[in-house]
Formats: C-alpha cells, sequence, structure tokens
C-alpha cells in the first residue's frame, strides 16, 4: 500500500486516551493522527474500551481506520507481560472482563492512598478520581494528583519517591496470568501481540507463550533498541507471528514518545488482517 503521492502508509496500532491515562480525549487521538498524515490507528487503553466508539466516530469522519484495542497487565511467572488485544469483535463479551479488571485498579488505587495518608500525604481517593475523569484508573493519576497538591515535582518524582517498584507507597498489581490474558483476547475474537518486550523478547521466553496462543510481538517500539528491534523480527518470523508496532503515544507533544514515530507500515496492518480472517475460518470449520 501507498500513499497518495506514491509514498509509504504508515500505521500506529499502539496508543492511549484519556479512557485511560492519555492525556487527550478519543476523538482528539484520531485528529492527531490524521494530522500525522495516519491511515490507521489502534485505540488501546489500559483495561477499557469506553474510548472505542468515539475513536470509531472520528475516524469515519476524517477517513482514519479505526482497530479497536485494549492493553492487558499480566504475568508471566514472575515478569509482567503487557498484551496487546487488537481487533475486537466481540465487545459485549469483553467488557464483563474488563469491568473485573478495572475494579482491582481501583483496589489498588485505595491501597496506595493509604499508604500514602500513612506516610503524612493527606491525598484523597476522590482526588486520583478526578485526575483520572472516569477512565481506567492506574498510577498516572495518583501521580498527577499529588503533582496537583504540590507534593512532587513531575512524574518522575512522584514514581521514584512513592509509586515505582521500590517507591514507599508502592502497591503490586493483583495478578492476571498470562494465559488467561491470551483466553480474554481471543475470546473477544481478536489477536494477542506481546506489547514492548524488549530485551526480555528472546525466544526461551517467547516459545511458551506461542504455545498458549501468542499471535503477534509489538517489534517496534519507542523503548527498542535497534539491536531489540532485528531480534524480535526474527523471533516473529521464525514462529511464524504477526508483527505490530506503535508509539504508546498518551498525548505529550513532545518527549520520547511521539504518535506515528515508529513508520510502522500499513503491510503488517495487512498480516494481521490476513490472521484475523484465518482464525476466523477456522473456528467455523
Amino acid at each position: 500500500m501507498s500513499g497518495e503521492a506514491g509514498g509509504p502508509m504508515f500505521i500506529d496500532l499502539h496508543t492511549h486516551s484519556t479512557a485511560s491515562d492519555g492525556t487527550l480525549s478519543p476523538e482528539l487521538v484520531i485528529e492527531a493522527a490524521g494530522r500525522c498524515g495516519l491511515k490507521a490507528l489502534a485505540l488501546t487503553d489500559h483495561d477499557t474500551i469506553g474510548g472505542i466508539p468515539a475513536a470509531r466516530e472520528a475516524g469515519k469522519r476524517l477517513g482514519i481506520r479505526v482497530i479497536a484495542g485494549v492493553e492487558l497487565s499480566a504475568f508471566q511467572g514472575d515478569h509482567e507481560v503487557h498484551v496487546l488485544a487488537l481487533h475486537l469483535s466481540h465487545l459485549v463479551t469483553l467488557q464483563t472482563r474488563l469491568e473485573e479488571l478495572r475494579a482491582l485498579r481501583l483496589t489498588r488505587a485505595e491501597k496506595i492512598v493509604e499508604k500514602l495518608n500513612t506516610l503524612g500525604i493527606p491525598i484523597t481517593l476522590d482526588e486520583v478520581l478526578q485526575q483520572s475523569n472516569g477512565g481506567a484508573v492506574g498510577r498516572p493519576h495518583v501521580a498527577r494528583a499529588l503533582i496537583a497538591r504540590g507534593v512532587v515535582h513531575d512524574f518522575r518524582d512522584a514514581f521514584m519517591r512513592y509509586l515505582g517498584g521500590n517507591g514507599s507507597a508502592f502497591v503490586p498489581k493483583d495478578r492476571l496470568s498470562i494465559e488467561d490474558a491470551i483466553e480474554i483476547t481471543h475470546e473477544a475474537g481478536a489477536l494477542a501481540i506481546w506489547a514492548h518486550p524488549s530485551d526480555g523478547g528472546r525466544r526461551e521466553r517467547l516459545e511458551p507463550l506461542v504455545a498458549v496462543g501468542l499471535d503477534g510481538i509489538e517489534i517496534r517500539h519507542p523503548s527498542h533498541s535497534g539491536e531489540d528491534i532485528k531480534r524480535l523480527q526474527a523471533l516473529t518470523d521464525f514462529f511464524g507471528l504477526v508483527p505490530s508496532g506503535g508509539s504508546d503515544w498518551h498525548g505529550a507533544n513532545d518527549g520520547p514518545r511521539r504518535l506515528g514515530m515508529m513508520n510502522v507500515p500499513s503491510e503488517w496492518l495487512d498480516r494481521q488482517d490476513e490472521r484475523i480472517v484465518s482464525l476466523t475460518s477456522s473456528t467455523r470449520s
């Protein structure tokens, strides 16, 4: 596929909106994609598909294909693995499972607030929920509440001192197994993509995931080195998986992650479409 002027057409298959921890509404994410010249975009908010309808409406208006997605946090043993469920088609089936995951997110936020309170920081859960504005709550919303109160200077400060793995108010996630995450994805008619595996994306960790139904790997991501990209591409080809890639954009105008920055070729989306058709056909037969 090529653009109007005969150049390559690019896509972005990993973005976030205010439905989870992004800073722009789903409509504004799609409008930004239009300004970047993207032909397709996947909205992949954490544990919610709440932004998908508005994104699709904006996509129709602007002529941008919107792929329905969601990002799930799971564990492979002690390793946290993020799964992008791309090309969701059974949204009603998925909604109940996601409501359960969002309830766990709220419980975690409550525990973090309690820890902060014991440290003498009088932050409230309501302040955190105001930052999430009805979206799936997460640590970035706690960080924003801390910044608003003047407790910390910025996100880095918030995570270093309080919210990161070594922070004084850290609360671990309730664990969703990688097997369950892949099962949830397939129940929703979607492809299960291992998101930003970075240096951890090696054969010894990938092979068990393929065995339980992993469909693809996010090869291009801002956190990946050139060596990572080459290795992940080789593993994708070796195991017959589909490639994916995206900016993991949360709405910032500058910084290390910018919408469309990974120049993901539209041919990768074609391969995902082919995989979906193949899986649908095998299910019906």
